[in-house]
């Protein structure tokens, strides 16, 4: 993903912005101490991306203030993950927010248009893990990036996933999100030429240990293009996906 300064330095470079200009975007304050937070104003400049807010463990109140700092220094689009309901209602009664329930995520701002090199694919075991894998969409959306998701192709009905052999040939990144036994990833990963980030999910009965048998199975995938994140990290995965599908 590029920079946020190199695309500082190229609008200086081709005249459309001056130096002073570009002087001041990167001596401004790097971080906003708010008392309960210190707000990273630099990390758009220093990693293409502004900070994101993790919601779970915060009061309304305190993500209220938060998005308030990060709009005064002229961040138009915040996003905000884990953030239940009844936090999301009272954060909308001060900011404009689209708010999704099942991904617990929201965002300020609208969604940018895609400006990657190609196409993210999510796919899921089954219905049970679409809330992971929607943390995963709005994530990549929020960050430009176009995504397709194919849910409910799990290797129980495998037949299910080959239908879309051609989607999953042509995409950039894929992400697969998958609780049970986690087998999803291995054969995504034996199908597809492009890099595949598995999703391990809570999703299981007893001996599933809360997604620790998918992410063990994911970790010990044959299919080589196969990396794991954290079980239940949409996010990350979204992430990562933008950070792959950004690299000219």
């Amino acid at each position: 993903m590029n920079s946020g300064i190199k695309k500082v330095l190229d609008r200086v470079a081709s005249g459309e912005m001056s130096t002073e200009e570009a002087l001041k975007i990167l001596k401004n304050e790097p971080f906003d101490d708010i008392g309960y937070a210190k707000v990273d104003l630099h990390r758009q400049i220093r990693q293409g991306s502004s900070e994101v807010i993790y919601g779970e463990g915060k009061t309304a109140e305190q993500i209220i203030g938060i998005i308030s700092s990060m709009k005064k220094h002229g961040q138009g689009r915040v996003l905000i993950t884990r953030m239940d309901a009844e936090k999301a209602a009272e954060v909308a009664k001060e900011h404009e927010i689209t708010y999704n329930e099942a991904a617990k995520l929201a965002y300020t701002g609208d969604l940018p248009e895609a400006d990657g090199i190609g196409k993210i694919v999510i796919a899921t075991g089954g219905t049970s893990d679409i809330p992971v894998a929607e943390e995963a969409a709005l994530t990549a959306e929020v960050l430009g990036n176009e995504v397709e998701r194919l849910y409910d192709v799990g290797v129980a009905g495998i037949h299910r996933l080959f239908a879309h052999k051609e989607l999953i040939m042509d995409a950039t990144v894929i992400i697969a999100v998958a609780g049970m036994e986690g087998a999803l990833a291995s054969v995504v990963g034996g199908l597809a030429d492009c890099p595949v980030i598995a999703v391990p999910t809570s999703v299981g009965y007893g001996a599933s240990f809360k997604g620790i048998s998918a992410l063990l199975s994911m970790l010990n995938s044959c299919a080589s293009g196969v990396s794991v994140v954290n079980i239940d990290n949409g996010f990350g995965a979204g992430y990562m996906a933008s950070m792959i599908n950004h690299v000219k």
